[in-house]
């Protein structure tokens, strides 16, 4: 099976929200993502992030499935501390504090309003397979 899906190199991720314009808003102000499109006929929109060839699709929903788990987006950054300090100064709860694998990856894992799981990483050294 090797090769035999041809991917174009696009990744969207869909993130269940209660609230569209303010899920927009959130993932502008805190993580500069942009505004692609919205259609309200169908609750959905998405966004292009910082990541080339990364989107995040927000699905309105009238309770979201947050609280029960699932994938969780994690964002590499250069510098896992300014990008912490940066949004946790504007009210964004992270669950716990920043975690270190010696040698091999930061991590550091944050909620948006509806309360999906979001993380950074910040990889430490070069990791082997």
């Amino acid at each position: 099976m090797t090769g035999a899906i041809k991917f174009d190199g696009t990744l969207t991720c869909p993130v269940e929200c209660s609230d569209m314009t303010k899920s927009i808003e959130w993932y502008r102000k805190m993580l500069g993502f942009e505004l692609m499109y919205r259609v309200d006929q169908i609750g959905w929109c998405e966004l292009r992030s910082p990541v080339d060839n990364v989107s995040v699709g927000l699905s309105q929903v009238e309770k979201p499935s947050s609280a029960e788990g699932g994938f969780t987006l994690t964002f590499g950054v250069h510098d896992i501390d300014k990008a912490r300090a940066e949004i946790e100064g504007q009210g964004v709860r992270f669950d716990g504090e920043t975690q270190t694998i010696p040698d091999m990856v930061r991590l550091a894992t944050f909620f948006d309003p509806d309360g999906n799981k979001l993380m950074f990483s910040q990889t430490l050294g070069e990791v082997s397979a």
